[in-house]
């Protein structure tokens, strides 16, 4: 069981970072596989519509999009970890899911797999931390995700979000949080049988 934590924020010692490293704690002792990947240490430019992965299903640029696709396709479990930036995605998680717009001209113009068929379903979870108190920023993540993970050919299998948690490393100080991070790590690496109809969503305040 490979699982893959991606954190996109951009700051160091960030609330969704030690979130996701706790997740993967959490699959970790279930016996996964885990690796840490942050998004900032990675060279990626926006993409540029030039519309090349309509004919290829390829991305034409050359950059360290290379090296992170592979990660992503070759997971078995995928964390997606990212602060809320004007009720979004930061801009670290949002340049790599548009370039991912190749797999969805793979998959839907090119009608190619994305991945090969294996025999366990591919399982996705989202964690995402704001500062507001409240859980409307969280509506847009929710939205974006469902049609990313679909494009990776990944599940949706369960959100954590927090909210109340603006200054970087406060949400080490909300047990709560950090305890339900490592339970859904080990749920997510143990979970079996068909994609839950809706995901398991955990909303917290920081």
């Amino acid at each position: 069981m490979k699982v893959l934590g991606i954190s996109a924020s951009p700051r160091d010692n960030s609330n969704s970072d030690m979130l996701l490293r706790q997740v993967l704690s959490g699959a970790s002792s279930a016996g996964a596989e885990a690796e840490y990947l942050r998004l900032c240490k990675f060279n990626i430019s926006p993409c540029s519509a030039c519309g090349a992965c309509y004919g290829t299903g390829e991305c034409p640029i050359q950059d360290d999009f290379q090296v992170v696709l592979p990660k992503i396709l070759a997971a078995d479990r995928l964390i997606f970890a990212t602060p809320i930036f004007f009720m979004s995605v930061c801009a670290q998680a949002k340049i790599l899911i548009d370039r991912c717009q190749c797999l969805w001209a793979s998959k839907y113009i090119l009608n190619r797999p994305v991945v090969k068929p294996r025999q366990t379903q591919r399982l996705a979870m989202v964690i995402a931390v704001g500062g507001k108190k409240g859980g409307k920023g969280f509506d847009c993540i929710r939205l974006m995700m469902k049609y990313y993970l679909d494009t990776v050919d990944m599940g949706y299998f369960a959100n954590l979000f927090v909210s109340n948690a603006d200054e970087a490393g406060k949400i080490a100080e909300n047990t709560n949080a950090m305890q339900e991070a490592v339970r859904l790590g080990k749920e997510l690496a143990l979970a079996a049988g068909p994609v839950p109809e809706k995901p398991i969503d955990v909303e917290l305040i920081g």
